[in-house]
């Protein structure tokens, strides 16, 4: 990617840059910090993609590796309004988020249960050469109630940086294959006109059966008859 050297900086002179179609981007963990520009179409290469990429930066002639740090954009167009940029030395390690990668069908979604993937990135630190493009993790014998914690997983050279005990994939049973082990039953639907009455158990109800109803005042007319 190439860019441009900024000459102010500033909030007049960002909003300058922005309409010319310019992203204002800053480079630091180097020696000092540069702030420069970037043509916004350029970022679409890295931008619309779970990929982690170092970058080669031009700016006035000379080069720098580097990878996309942070980025942010408008609440509303979602246009890139600025970038930040770390710088990669030799030799320092430096943090990073690897997106997660699965692999296989686990047993246990076959039977039932349902996947889910808690973490989509696993926050590392090492060197540029030890870093990995993603990190994929084999789910081909996961069963209903397994799941891979982050201090599971193990990567040569790299320092997992997350809660240890931060859940990344898990299988859950689902709802419909938790009733269908406990014996929950679906309640009957009730046809439209039939009356519910509340009596001894084991007693039926029929659509339009009379006797089934209730009578307002049954028990004035029997003690009306008795006198």
């Amino acid at each position: 990617m190439s860019g441009a050297l900024r000459a102010h900086v500033g909030k007049k002179d960002a909003k300058k840059h922005r309409k010319e179609g310019k992203v204002p981007c800053v480079l630091y963990g180097g020696k000092e910090q540069i702030h420069f520009t970037i043509e916004e179409k350029a970022f679409a290469k890295i931008i619309f993609t779970p990929e982690i990429y170092i970058l080669k930066l031009n700016l006035d002639g000379k080069e720098y590796n580097a990878i996309l740090q942070d980025i942010q954009y408008h609440p509303v167009s979602d246009k890139v309004l600025h970038a930040d940029f770390l710088e990669l030395i030799p030799g320092k390690p430096f943090i990073i988020g690897i997106p997660v990668i699965l692999k296989g069908t686990p047993p246990g979604v076959i039977g039932g249960g349902k996947l889910h993937k808690k973490l989509r990135k696993l926050t590392v630190k090492g060197l540029a050469d030890d870093i990995p493009e993603d990190i994929t993790i084999d789910i081909g014998k996961m069963e209903i109630g397994d799941s891979v914690q982050v201090k599971d997983l193990k990567i040569d050279n790299l320092e997992l940086l997350d809660i240890p005990n931060s859940v990344v994939v898990s299988v859950k049973t689902s709802r419909i294959a938790a009733g269908m082990e406990e014996g929950v039953v679906e309640e009957e639907v009730v046809e439209e006109g039939a009356e519910v009455v509340e009596g001894e158990e084991g007693a039926e109800v029929k659509e339009g059966d009379e006797a089934a109803k209730p009578v307002e005042g049954g028990e004035e007319k029997k003690e009306a008859k008795k006198e």
